[in-house]
């Protein structure tokens, strides 16, 4: 059981550096791990066919380093801390990665569509300008200048505040769909930023609440057998279906969508992908982005899952002899 307590954490950890690494790697055309160890002459790992040196092989050496930390930090916070803070410290790590995707989602969907309906209505020149005007009608534009400030403060949120309600995003979905029912049947009006918002929302809601509902048990089961279980056998069932069925998933998600340049995640990420549909939203490319969220919230929530029944089984096994 203690490998196994060891390995979630590690797990965890990795996953958060494996992300971070991936956008510093892509983004910012830092060496990451592989080109490390390639420059370093292990040449079996060179996948990026650079030649790296200088200040770039410096924070190529620190993003090997943090993949080294997934590993020994489980063991320092394994010792300071009570099994039973365990898992909440991975439940509340899950909390923050959800909630920062929560508001980002959130700020972004009002007002990238806010600026496609001014937009439509030639009102923008209007308000920021003509050369603004252009500038927002260009996804790496917009995306730069508009969503990526959006998406500080909405992780800046979710440090500060970590309470969220997905019932608030349900209602918006709602009231969204109820908006373009009116104004396509009342007043004949519609533009395709109204069925994009909806399904920006839409796609959030299902792929951030998933983490949240593992948590309450609110995932739909085959429970023919599991009902009948005693809650040692439920506890062991649970352990097992996380270890070989969900944080399995989790990894393929992350490395099938963000293991090279031309993977699907980075290259809509890295390109600014949009729908071309008239004047329609720009935010194509952060629904590829959900998925890595759903990936590293499920990972960490997961992993907090295993460790709480772990916790329960050996509280129950003290409770007997003890008892």
């Amino acid at each position: 059981m203690k490998f196994i307590y060891y390995s979630v954490f590690v797990s965890a950890f990795l996953g958060v550096a494996f992300v971070i690494n991936n956008f510093l790697t892509y983004i910012f055309d830092l060496p990451g791990l592989f080109g490390t160890l390639a420059f370093l002459g292990f040449g079996y790992f060179d996948i990026t066919n650079q030649d790296y040196s200088g200040v770039f092989l410096f924070f190529g050496i620190i993003q090997s380093i943090s993949f080294l930390l997934a590993f020994f930090a489980p063991i320092l916070i394994l010792r300071r801390q009570k099994s039973e803070s365990d898992a909440a410290l991975l439940n509340s790590c899950s909390e923050i990665i959800v909630g920062f995707a929560f508001w980002s989602v959130m700020l972004i969907g009002v007002v990238d569509a806010a600026i496609s309906f001014v937009r439509i209505e030639g009102l923008l020149p209007n308000i920021v300008g003509d050369d603004l005007a252009l500038a927002l009608g260009k996804p790496a534009l917009r995306g730069f200048y508009i969503h990526i400030p959006l998406l500080i403060i909405g992780m800046i949120i979710a440090l500060y505040r970590r309470g969220f309600d997905f019932i608030w995003l349900a209602l918006l979905i709602v009231l969204g769909e109820l908006l373009i029912v009116i104004t396509r049947f009342i007043f004949s009006y519609e533009q395709a930023f109204m069925g994009d918002l909806v399904r920006f929302w839409y796609a959030g809601l299902f792929l951030f609440s998933s983490a949240y509902t593992l948590v309450h048990e609110g995932h739909v089961r085959v429970d023919v057998l599991y009902a009948n279980f005693s809650e040692k056998s439920k506890a062991y069932t649970n352990i097992f279906g996380s270890i070989f069925l969900g944080i399995p998933l989790c990894w393929i998600v992350l490395i099938r969508g963000c293991w090279h340049e031309t993977s699907p995640f980075n290259l809509a990420l890295l390109n600014f992908e949009v729908t071309q549909q008239g004047f329609g939203m720009y935010v194509k490319y952060l629904m590829s982005g959900f998925l890595i969220i759903f990936a590293l919230s499920m990972l960490f929530q997961f992993s907090s899952y295993i460790i709480s029944h772990i916790n329960s089984l050996v509280n129950k096994e003290e409770n007997t002899v003890y008892g």
